[in-house]
């Protein structure tokens, strides 16, 4: 049976079937903030929204044990001070427990017509979770709308298509019949049920709780799942507005909103999630964050379907070029983007200690290491500018984990602490770049580093570089792998490489591609092949084990049977 809002939705959906079939360029969501698109006064609209929750409670109407909680500072320096209600996990696993019902009943066309109305709608308040985003995470405006909003609703659609198109499969019923011969026929009715697995959690980072934390959330949604969203202590705000919006619109539709609520937390959260996530009524965990909370869910929460994104040492391969400066200012973007703090963003640059070739001759690794680190001081020198493309620092942890970096080894470029000009209290701080040896330094690189840290690694030969990039992804996790070579026999060495480390890998990018950034409905997020991530953004794996299917089955007369006794009466 349909749905009103299935029904509404429709065609964007079937535009998202073939998007994930030709994985070539398509999106719903405007990028760009333009006014055109989404109002003049979206702007001004989005900021004041954002604006109204500093310093008081955000209104959630769920269950609630009357207290408040609530700890985010905003990585620019200005004060947020808002609390959210508290819930009692006991509450809120009970509330789902009972949306369940009603909800698993509408059947998967309600699912995913709701699904793509609350998309809608999170997409028109795109400006107000932009700027929560801002303030919560530390990243620069335009990234903070972009990866925040429209990049993160087509991260959720592409969950719910990648659901519609697995349940659609399924037939609510089938006759069966199996022939015998010279006897009747073997008949049967058959009824098949979609059951979803139940609730779910939803686990979300402090760096991107909305481009992280939708695929997951959608993917519980559209297949029919209740889902508690616990966000980052420090970044409730983006997820709190998403949860509100999805309430209204399940209100409106006719169904219990408790079907999506919201667990904030203060920091130090750590035995309350533990605790909750191996309840037994929880059987669907959505989780981005650390190897060591990552790994513990997979390991200790056995009742439940676990999604894991951990960390990873994400690796760049420079073999030969033939414009160094393209190069080298491409790989300073992805450094300086967001000052490090994506899970995409590279970590080690393996060069030959010989040098490499270039359409000008033969350059020195020091001359490598030297372009390199021109090309970052040159995007991270003038604060005014550099600002909108390191953003803040989200937390003060990270600027710890430089400090420390610093003492491994020889400094290519030092990081500097820069002032904001529009926020002179924003923690900012440059990339920070150093040589490493690939022949003693080995335990330093095999690490993530997570922040504005990338090391210059010597190689013995670009093979040596190649075997380094493969072997790490495949033993300690990776989300991307980018190489610079001239030579074919080298791009196909690396592509062997890429598969054997279970990576992504992109190759020769100089041009407004970064190595860090992912199109949904064409990129796969993430492989499941290496200890970064254990499932990909987005694929049917990553959907089709959130439900079951119960069948049940009558004998029934034959069909044709049933014809010819007609026609003989």
């Amino acid at each position: 049976m349909t749905h009103p809002l299935f029904t509404k939705h429709e065609a964007t959906l079937d535009k998202a079937l073939a998007a994930i079939e030709t994985r070539g360029y398509w999106s719903p969501f405007a990028e760009m903030p333009s006014p055109k698109v989404y109002g003049e006064t979206a702007n001004a609209d989005g900021e004041a929204a954002f604006k109204a929750h500093l310093g008081k409670t955000f209104g959630l109407d769920q269950p609630s044990t009357g207290e408040t909680v609530g700890k985010e500072r905003s990585p620019f320096g200005i004060a947020l001070d808002i609390r959210y209600p508290k819930a009692d996990p006991d509450a809120l696993i009970q509330a789902a427990s009972k949306a369940q019902a009603g909800w698993r009943a509408a059947g998967p066309r309600a699912w995913v017509g709701v699904s793509l109305e609350i998309l809608s709608r999170l997409n028109r308040a795109s400006f107000e979770i932009a700027y929560s985003v801002m303030h919560t995470t530390g990243q620069a405006f335009m990234m903070a709308f972009q990866a925040g909003g429209p990049h993160a609703q087509d991260r959720a659609l592409e969950a719910v298509v990648y659901a519609w198109d697995q349940l659609r499969r399924i037939p609510a019923e089938a006759h069966w019949e199996k022939p015998q011969g010279k006897n009747p026929p073997l008949a049967m009715q058959k009824r098949f049920a979609i059951v979803p697995r139940g609730t779910g959690l939803v686990l979300g980072c402090c760096t991107f709780p909305t481009w992280n934390g939708y695929p997951g959330m959608f993917a519980d949604l559209a297949t029919g799942n209740t889902v508690i969203v616990k966000p980052h202590p420090g970044a409730i705000l983006p997820l709190a507005i998403t949860v509100r919006i999805a309430r209204e619109v399940l209100r409106e539709a006719g169904f219990d909103p408790n079907v999506v609520t919201l667990l904030a937390t203060d920091p130090n959260d750590g035995a309350l999630v533990q605790e909750l996530a191996v309840r037994p009524e929880i059987k669907l965990i959505d989780f981005t964050g650390s190897t060591q909370n990552g790994t513990w869910l997979e390991r200790n929460a056995r009742q439940a379907q676990v999604y894991t994104e951990k960390a990873g040492v994400n690796q760049i391969v420079i073999d030969s070029v033939d414009d160094l400066k393209a190069a080298a200012r491409n790989i300073a973007f992805s450094l300086a983007l967001y000052s490090g703090q994506m899970c995409t963003a590279p970590q080690n640059i393996y060069v030959p200690r010989d040098g490499i070739r270039t359409a000008d001759g033969q350059l020195s690794f020091d001359d490598v290491a030297k372009a390199l680190a021109g090309a970052v001081e040159k995007v991270a020198s003038d604060p005014a500018r550099a600002v909108e493309l390191t953003g803040a620092i989200q937390n003060e942890g990270v600027v710890e984990r430089v400090a420390e970096a610093r003492k491994l080894g020889d400094v290519l470029l030092d990081s500097q602490s820069l002032t904001h000009p529009a926020f002179p209290e924003a923690r900012v701080h440059t990339p920070l770049m150093l040589r490493l040896d690939a022949r003693t330094d080995e335990a330093k690189f095999t690490q993530e580093w997570f922040g504005p840290i990338s090391f210059v690694v010597a190689t013995d030969s670009t093979a040596q570089s190649l075997e380094l990039a493969g072997s790490i992804a495949n033993k300690h996790g990776a989300l991307t792998l980018s190489l610079y070579s001239t030579d074919d026999k080298v791009i196909e060495a690396a592509h062997e490489a890429a598969i054997r480390g279970g990576v992504a890998l992109s190759i020769n990018l100089t041009g407004g591609v970064f190595v860090n950034q992912t199109a949904a409905f064409s990129d796969f997020h993430g492989t499941g092949a290496n200890p970064a991530a254990n499932a990909a953004l987005s694929d049917a794996a990553f959907v089709a084990n959130r439900f079951r299917v119960v069948q049940s089955r009558v004998h029934v007369a034959p069909k044709a049977a049933s014809a010819e006794a007609g026609q003989t009466a």
